[in-house]
């Protein structure tokens, strides 16, 4: 493996850091290789919950922008809040000639978006990073009456051994690692009480993706628990994930099984 294509990319080390810093630096490598959301889903939302040309969407946690720019084309006007300075630098790079986006500075429990202005919030890939009171009650505050909020999670099934193994070597080099974003349980109950009166559809969408090395290694090393490039144990970090990448490929492609979940539901 070629480890030039990440020089260059200055990574945090392993630090306590407040939730909107922990993709400082991160920026690049997520919005390289994060994984996009399948069509079924995106037609799901427009086809079946009331989204159309006329909702207007504040994308809470945009990250990257990628969730955002696959609903623009469906919807009046999205707002990507993104309170983390390099992602939202790329969020803006990515929507860039996008007209009906615009791009806010700005966290979930205080998105400074008016009061009723949205019919939809969308949360993909951040939920857990939020205060969940606080930002359910500016959720509800910047929601239109019967207004829902998404959440949305891709998710990787751990019952396979190479995820098995994968998180192996990652609870041994990362002391942040608690799971492939937290895992489904952890989703349910963190949303037991978050939709009113408990209530919410729950879809999952099949999202598989092939992976050649450099997207496998890039795709890890843009989570918020991933060494940095600085860290002692980088080099061997790398060399174990290079190890099961090339134990469960096939012809240097990885199949990797991936879920989309979705939670749909009034606050």
């Amino acid at each position: 493996m070629q480890l030039i294509i990440y020089k260059g990319i200055k990574l945090n080390q392993e630090y306590n850091l407040d939730n909107r810093d922990k993709f400082t630096d991160k920026a690049i490598l997520y919005a390289k290789y994060r994984p996009s959301y399948p069509q079924e889903f995106i037609d799901y939302l427009y086809d079946k919950t009331g989204m159309n040309k006329d909702s207007i969407v504040a994308d809470i946690g945009a990250g990257t922008g990628i969730l955002t720019k696959l609903l623009s084309g469906k919807v009046k006007k999205i707002y990507a809040v993104e309170p983390n300075q390099d992602m939202l630098m790329e969020c803006k790079k990515y929507l860039k000639g996008t007209k009906n986006i615009s791009c806010i500075d700005a966290s979930a429990e205080n998105t400074t978006l008016p009061d009723s202005l949205v019919d939809f919030v969308t949360v993909a890939q951040a939920f857990h990073w939020f205060d969940k009171e606080k930002a359910k009650s500016e959720f509800r505050r910047i929601l239109k009456t019967g207004g829902k909020a998404i959440i949305i999670w891709n998710n990787k099934p751990i019952e396979n051994d190479f995820l098995k193994e994968n998180s192996v070597i990652l609870k041994k080099y990362c002391t942040e690692f608690k799971g492939f974003t937290g895992g489904v349980d952890t989703k349910q109950s963190l949303l037991s009480d978050f939709f009113k009166n408990s209530f919410y559809d729950y879809k999952i969408f099949e999202n598989n993706k092939k992976l050649n090395l450099e997207e496998f290694i890039g795709g890890i090393l843009s989570a918020s628990y991933s060494l940095s490039e600085g860290n002692l144990n980088y080099d061997l970090y790398i060399s174990e994930l290079t190890g099961v990448f090339n134990k469960y490929s096939i012809n240097g492609i990885l199949k990797m099984k991936l879920k989309t979940h979705c939670y749909i539901g009034e606050l």
